[in-house]
This record gives C-alpha cells, structure tokens and sequence, in this order.
C-alpha cells in the first residue's frame, strides 16, 4: 500500500521517511508476512536439527552384525537395481560405519529411492522414497508449502516483504530519547500491558533483527525465482559455474534427476530435458560396476566430510565422480577417478570454487545451522523463536489497537509525496528482490483502481486520510 504523509520526524528527517509513513509500510508488511514467518519459522526450527534427526532414524541401520567378508560394492549396487525394477544407480554413499547398512540412491523417471543393503547378505532391509523422508517433507514445507515452484514463490515473496519489515521495523525502534533505553533494549514493567506489548514487540525485534535478515537472505538463492534470477545474472557477467551446489526450486530438483537418467543430453537444453516425458533409456545400464571397490578404496583414507557420495559415468571407460555432500558446504569437495586404476585425478575443494559459490555456500550452511556445529543450531533456533514471539505480539499489539469495522491500518494524514530517495530506495529493493517489486506493482495498481474506487474498502484498509 502507499505511503502517505506530509509531515517530517523530528530531528530533520524528510517527510518521505517519517514515524507515519514508515509505520504504515510496516503494518502491511507485517499483516502478510506474520503468517508465513511462523510457518518458516517452526519449519525451520526443526530442519536446523536434520543430522541428529536423520541419524536417530536411521540407527536400526547402523547397528547391524556383521562378521566376516562383506560383497562387492559391483554386488549391492545390483541388489539395490533389482530392488527397484526400472532404475539407475545414482549415488552409491559410503558407509558412516563399519556396521552400517549400505545406502544406495536410484532413480526412476523423476523419483528417487533410498536403498538399505546388508553388504554382506544383500538382504534389502527398506526402500524409502527420497521425496518421503521426514526431514525432506520438512525441507518442502519450508521452501515450497508441499506447492512446489508455485510455493517457492509464495515464501520468496513473503521472505521478501519480511525484510521490508524487519528494515521499517528497526527504524521504528530507533530511540527517540537517547538518554532512556527503557523500551529500546529492555523491557518496561509495571507500566501496563499495552507498554509491556509494546516493548516486548520492539526489544524482540532489535534482538533477533540482524539473525532473521541474514536467514532471509541466505535463503533467496534457493527459490525458484530469485535463485533463477542470480543464475541470469551470473551467465550475464560470465561468472557461472558449469553446474551451481544448490537447486532452485522443484522443476530444478527434478530436472538434475531425469538428468541422472539419460543416455545423452546432447542437443536437449538441460532446463527442458526433466519436462519431455521421455521414457528413461540409458547407457549406464552397461556401464560396469566393477570399479566401484577400486574407487571406494581410494575415497576411505581421504576421509571426507559424511556423506560421500559416488556416481557413475554416463559411458563406459569414463570417469567416475565422488563428492562430499555435507550441509557444512564448507567442507565439500568434487573428485574425479579413473575407473580402470581408482586413481584421483581431480580434486576441487570449497576454496577452488568462485566467490559466488563459496559467499552462498557459506550463507547457506549458516542458515541450516551446520556452519559451526551445535552452537550454530542454537543460534538459529532462538532467532525463529524470537521470530514466532515477534510475529505473536504483533498480533496482540494490532488486535488491541484495532476498531471495529476496520483492518487497523495507521492511518494517512495527507497526500503522497514521492522525492528522489523514496524511489531509489524502492526501485533499489525491487530490482534486488523482483517478486517483492513485481507484488508491489500489482498492489499499487490495485490501490488506485480498485480498492479507492470502493469506498467501504478504502475505509476498512485504511486508504482514507484521517
């Protein structure tokens, strides 16, 4: 909605930039985005413990009794494709421990399988469909509403305006009085529960501010349309990798997939190869699994951040590939191995990658709470926490101030006045968050032709200048 007002803060702020002004920015901002920052914010208080989760899961498979010579990894890997008729070995993943059942992912069409081999018995102990596993429902929740692309835009729209939010709401904090802290940094008591809502909703949000803007930002580059745009705009300054360490969106998970399934890419777009419907044909049906114990045997003393995962080549003779796949993106590596011999012939660590890569890399591990282990979970945790008592009081402060018969917007109180700064700021944060500008846009349009041309409307959003 507009921000209108025709008076300066004190201190000699311009007009464009007062208490009011700022306020009613916040209150929409905060009337669309309160609901999803909880979502999120629970969502991803539970994902941020995802390797304690999924190995609490898993401990059935990591406690197996094992004696004597275990099979060939060429041997379970075909235990695993028998198990799913249809298949194709896409990742075969290094046992965490010597007791640990064998984890072995194919795939079918778009869908993959987890596959948990006894590697001495090759008895198949389960088959969990990788889209089924707990923590990647969680994973969906969070980043897609279980809407795929359609809801990786939803949240990257809410996220966006959640920063315009946090960015009002800091300027709303900002002291008045610089000699009395009291409802800036902590919380007055006894003076009421409208002062007690009020400074609870402040205190909170200067606390977590700075944790819930960098989470915000961290996660963009996973949406679809914010992390298809950073693509564009990396190929446009020739800084793209050939292949980025993170998918935007469902399409792009799906599409890596049937990627993983094909016989060859030549001559169909990789973006357009998961959406032909082709049926899945490929030549790593004779590709030989053989090399895999040669290659394994190279892998283990290097001792690389779990899970390390290796994937065949696409033709016979070819290389293989092996990468630590950590959520500490930092510790990831991609390695390539001749398939005759098990020899290491490249090695690229996270440090090698371009700066793009690494900036997001990091951001993201940060964001999962794998950064710096336990500590970074804890951080994370206690800043959706803050979030959630946030976004609560919020709802009480409004529900409190709120009349009868109308939303409870601030109301304006004169006509717009736009200056220079007020559109570069706009136009700055539209063109580094495009869904929060596209969404600004339709409001607008939808402000001035229909919402103030009804008036009952105008009045219950708030539109009316008092």
């Amino acid at each position: 909605m507009a921000a209108i007002s025709p008076q300066s803060h004190p201190g000699g702020i311009p007009s464009w930039f007062n208490y009011r002004t700022v306020w009613r920015w916040h209150f929409y901002a905060g009337l669309f985005c309160v609901p999803f920052v909880i979502w999120l914010s629970i969502t991803g208080s539970i994902y941020l413990f995802k390797p304690q989760i999924e190995r609490w899961l898993d401990r059935p498979y990591d406690s197996l009794s094992l004696k004597g010579p275990k099979a060939t990894a060429e041997a379970q890997v075909n235990a695993a494709l028998a198990a799913v008729p249809g298949s194709n070995l896409h990742y075969y993943e290094l046992p965490l421990t010597p007791r640990s059942a064998t984890r072995i992912i194919v795939g079918r069409q778009a869908d993959e399988f987890r596959v948990y081999v006894n590697p001495q018995t090759l008895q198949i102990l389960n088959i969990v469909s990788e889209d089924s596993r707990p923590m990647k429902i969680v994973f969906r929740l969070h980043g897609e509403l279980l809407m795929g692309d359609k809801g990786s835009l939803i949240v990257e729209v809410a996220a966006s305006w959640a920063i315009v939010m946090i960015l009002t709401g800091l300027y709303l904090w900002l002291p008045r009085q610089t000699e009395n802290l009291a409802g800036v940094l902590f919380i007055r008591l006894g003076k009421g529960s409208r002062i007690f809502w009020r400074d609870l909703h402040g205190v909170t949000g200067v606390y977590v501010s700075a944790f819930a803007l960098f989470l915000l930002l961290t996660g963009l580059p996973w949406a679809k349309s914010w992390g298809g745009y950073l693509k564009k705009a990396r190929a446009m300054t020739g800084a793209a990798t050939v292949r980025q360490d993170w998918t935007t969106g469902r399409s792009s998970e799906v599409t890596e997939r049937m990627a993983m399934n094909r016989d060859s890419m030549e001559g169909m777009p990789m973006e357009h190869a998961g959406h032909m419907g082709h049926a899945v044909e490929t030549s790593r049906g004779s590709v030989s699994y053989e090399p895999l114990d040669r290659i394994i045997a190279t892998l283990m003393p290097l001792q690389l951040a779990y899970p390390v995962l290796i994937s065949p080549p696409t033709f016979e003779g070819s290389p293989w590939t092996a990468k630590s796949d950590s959520q500490n993106r930092p510790l990831r590596t991609n390695l390539t191995l001749n398939a005759q011999t098990g020899a290491l012939l490249k090695r690229e660590n996270f440090d090698q990658r371009g700066i793009v890569d690494r900036v997001v890399g990091i951001g993201v591990a940060a964001h999962e709470g794998q950064l710096f282990g336990l500590v970074n979970q804890v951080i994370g945790l206690c800043t959706a926490m803050g979030l959630v008592l946030l976004s609560g009081s919020a709802i009480v402060l409004w529900w409190r101030r709120r009349h009868v018969g109308v939303l409870g917007a601030p109301l304006p109180i004169g006509r717009t006045r736009w200056s220079f700064p007020l559109l570069a700021a706009i136009v700055a944060l539209g063109i580094y968050l495009p869904a929060m500008g596209a969404s600004l846009i339709v409001v607008a349009l939808l402000e001035k032709f229909v919402f103030s041309q009804i008036p009952s409307v105008s009045r219950w959003l708030g539109l009316v200048p008092g």
